[in-house]
């Protein structure tokens, strides 16, 4: 296929939970140089605390909790405000795709992980 699907970004999801539980710097490192990218998935971690992100293949240092999509839904808050340690949570926002202009539907699954919220999210 030639995007990921929801089964794929939860796998995912799940690999980046354990490889940071197993060695949070050197995880954090893999996943911005793109380590675990498949098509258009990819994983993102932020510091639960003040929402800067230490993960992202583009986006390092950016404040997850000012991300809105276009229609100015704060999505990036609501992944600050609902993360829980344990389980997995999911937002649907509108996002360009990678190398596109055009807004289409995103869903981010995410979660806690220590002092990190970290998540994969898929295209409809």
């Amino acid at each position: 296929a030639q995007y990921g699907t929801a089964e794929d970004a939860r796998a995912m999801l799940e690999k980046a939970v354990a490889a940071v539980k197993a060695d949070k710097t050197k995880a954090l490192d893999i996943f911005s140089e793109g380590g675990f990218k498949d098509r258009d998935l990819y994983v993102f971690c932020a510091n639960a605390s003040d929402s800067v992100q230490t993960a992202h293949p583009t986006g390092l240092g950016a404040r997850l909790k000012d991300f809105k999509d276009v229609k100015g839904f704060a999505f990036g808050e609501e992944i600050m405000r609902t993360a829980t340690e344990g389980a997995v949570n999911e937002v649907t926002y509108l996002w360009p795709r990678p190398g596109s202009d055009t807004p289409v539907r995103k869903v981010m699954f995410f979660t806690k992980v220590g002092d990190q919220i970290c998540g994969v999210g898929y295209y409809k």
